[in-house]
């Protein structure tokens, strides 16, 4: 494998913002990469400066061994960022064919028509799809010049169920067959059916890069709430449980097992009511990964 995206020290500021914070990142050719994290991570930065649309504040940003602002650089590139800005007026056949006249060796209309199930849209203008449409037909843009790698910048927005699993299964096929992909998500659920490899990024930094199992293992935590017991007793079931105790008195335990924990709270007899349980939110899951503290 050739390393198609070399980030290193990377920090991006804006004013006195800033985007992005000794940010080091390799992706190699044929990977996906899952990049998850909340609105206003850093993920979007971090795509826009390897498309070259962007200078880092520090450090280097490289595609394909060369300077992303370079077009030789970025002509094997496909990308489709957050706004869908696609021309009203043209129809989407009319579309297809013109982006694909700028590659040199572009895929047939056909074979992505197929792929992402673009043939009911064919004859339609632009400005008369909503707005999941138009983000499929720009998710479909992406790919047409066959690229080497593809940059997707939270790509399901506005899609219904149905057309997220569409896209899904069309962005696994590329990448079946040798497409590298990085996309960007908010939503824990798309980056595993999507990725092999995740960056977890919050507040302009790498908080973990691991392979999807150990990352889903990582985040994959369950809020125990309770009333009866106290703190220590649920340390002494559970040393590394996440613990907080809200204004009521009602205990909030963040563990990887929940199913444990409450067998254990029998078994030692402790007298707890009100019991329930949740899944973690990602923010929750950021703390998790972190070790920043219990929500």
């Amino acid at each position: 494998m050739s390393t198609i995206i070399r980030a290193e020290s990377v920090t991006k500021t804006f004013g006195d913002t800033i985007a992005l914070d000794d940010v080091s990142v390799a992706v190699e050719s044929g990977q996906c990469v899952g990049m998850l994290g909340p609105n206003g991570a850093g993920k979007t930065t971090f795509l826009t400066l390897v498309e070259g649309l962007r200078a880092p504040t520090r450090g280097s940003v490289e595609l394909f061994g060369g300077d992303p602002k370079n077009a030789a650089s970025r002509v094997r590139l496909g990308s489709t960022p957050q706004a869908t800005a696609l021309p009203e007026s043209l129809r989407v056949s009319e579309v297809l064919r013109y982006v694909a006249a700028h590659y040199p060796a572009p895929a047939t209309t056909e074979q992505i028509v197929d792929e992402f199930q673009l043939a009911p849209f064919l004859g339609k203008q632009c400005g008369s799809l909503s707005g999941g449409q138009q983000r499929r037909v720009a998710v479909a843009l992406a790919f047409i010049g066959n690229p080497e790698l593809v940059l997707l910048d939270e790509p399901t927005t506005g899609m219904d169920v149905d057309a997220r699993r569409v896209l899904w299964d069309a962005v696994r096929a590329r990448h079946a067959s040798g497409c590298a992909i990085v996309v960007t998500s908010h939503h824990l659920e798309e980056i595993e059916a999507l990725a092999e490899r995740v960056i977890v990024i919050d507040q302009g930094t790498v908080r973990a890069d691991d392979d999807l199992d150990t990352i889903i293992r990582g985040v994959a935590r369950q809020h125990v709430r309770v009333r009866g017991v106290t703190e220590d007793q649920v340390r002494r079931i559970e040393p590394d449980a996440l613990v907080s105790i809200d204004d009521a008195g009602r205990l909030t335990a963040v563990v990887g097992d929940s199913d444990a924990l409450v067998r254990q709270l029998v078994r030692n007899d402790l007298p707890f009511e009100d019991l329930t349980v949740r899944g973690a939110t990602l923010e929750e899951a950021f703390l998790t990964i972190t070790k920043g503290g219990a929500a």
